[in-house]
């Protein structure tokens, strides 16, 4: 035994101690025999450890949260007083699994998998999170827990938990504006929020499309979506004479930007989305949704994208507000956005549309 061996073994004798006072003495006396050394030999690191853990199991909550808060940043704590306080409320566990430098990863899954969202939260927030943990806790996190794992940037998410949290986030602005600020989302997942987002977010992910520099979003059209994200529904029942029509339109020579407007105008809505479609090289599902939900600012990039001009987009514009009150003044106000978003914005956005429904397309096909 090393210094003070007389205290630390009257101490341990007092283990067995049936006064609740006397073993909360016990608990604080051995703690701080723990912290008066740097270093202890390995036979007397393993009797504290077996004796802090059975006391810290045998406390009420408020001496555990004492114990938990001082041994939370000491680097050799006990590995299984650690584990023991870890797995507590999370009045007793958050110091520990914040601070402590002694939790395995394998710990932190244990606890990830076992334990609330409060608990889940605070591993959350440690620097460093390995993927493994994170993985866990985006299987099992709510929107609090996954919004924490998200604004932290040191946390190693993989493209797979990142495709499941782009998933999850459908539903949910919060998550959306959380995965829009993570930089480490890849730029084709970011894309993918667009059609779910609000006004706002669709901002910045296009002022980030903006920033991306063409090696960037090569390698990001390369890796692509390991499966598609939403289901698209089923095709019109006159898509087939509609694609047959347009296929004609165009072997004859008669299909160009004009012709959309015609068609639009003649609420031949399957053939202006199939000639639209054609036209911008943008799948069916997202011009019909685009146009279905009138998403005018999502319009505005495949027009753009597709170099028609200003006024053909304002034609579309009012002819797809036409039931709206204010359809001219909203038409106005989009044409001004259609002319100040860059060309190269555009066409980078609807790259990473094209790819995000390459999957459904062949799906439709087969």
């Amino acid at each position: 035994m090393s210094a003070e061996p007389n205290r630390l073994r009257e101490l341990i004798d007092l283990a067995h101690e049936g006064s609740s006072e006397r073993r909360r003495d016990l608990l604080r006396g051995l703690t701080d025999a723990f912290f008066a050394r740097s270093e202890h030999p390995e036979a007397e690191m393993a009797l504290f450890d077996q004796v802090l853990t059975q006391l810290a199991g045998e406390m009420e909550e408020a001496v555990r949260i004492e114990l938990s808060g001082r041994i939370s940043g000491r680097a050799d704590a006990p590995s299984g007083l650690l584990r023991r306080l870890a797995h507590d409320e999370i009045s007793v566990a958050r110091p520990v699994l914040a601070a402590a430098r002694g939790l395995t990863e394998r710990d932190l899954i244990d606890v990830a998998r076992s334990r609330g969202q409060g608990h889940l939260q605070v591993i959350s927030q440690r620097p460093r999170l390995s993927a493994a943990v994170s993985e866990v806790i985006v299987e099992r996190g709510d929107e609090e827990t996954l919004s924490v794992l998200i604004a932290n940037d040191t946390a190693d998410i993989s493209r797979e938990a990142h495709e499941r949290l782009v998933d999850k986030a459908a539903d949910s602005p919060r998550l959306q504006e959380g995965l829009v600020n993570r930089k480490a989302l890849p730029v084709d997942l970011l894309n993918e929020i667009y059609f779910v987002a609000e006004a706002k977010i669709r901002e910045k992910i296009l002022a980030r499309n903006a920033e991306i520099d063409p090696a960037t979003l090569e390698a990001a059209l390369e890796r692509g979506r390991k499966k598609l994200a939403t289901e698209d529904g089923a095709l019109p029942a006159d898509y087939a004479q509609a694609e047959s029509e347009v296929a004609g339109m165009a072997a004859r020579g008669e299909l160009g930007p004009r012709t959309l407007a015609a068609l639009l105008r003649g609420r031949q809505s399957t053939r202006f989305l199939v000639a639209l479609s054609q036209l911008a090289k943008v799948d069916f599902h997202t011009a019909r949704r685009i146009v279905e939900r009138r998403e005018l600012d999502a319009l505005s990039i495949i027009c753009k994208a597709a170099g028609f001009e200003p006024s053909l987009f304002l034609t579309f514009a009012v002819l797809i507000l036409d039931s709206e009150a204010d359809a001219m003044m909203r038409a106005r106000q989009y044409g001004q956005l259609y002319n100040e978003l860059p060309l190269e914005v555009a066409q980078r956005t609807l790259r990473f549309w094209q790819l995000r429904r390459r999957t459904g397309d062949v799906a439709v096909a087969a």
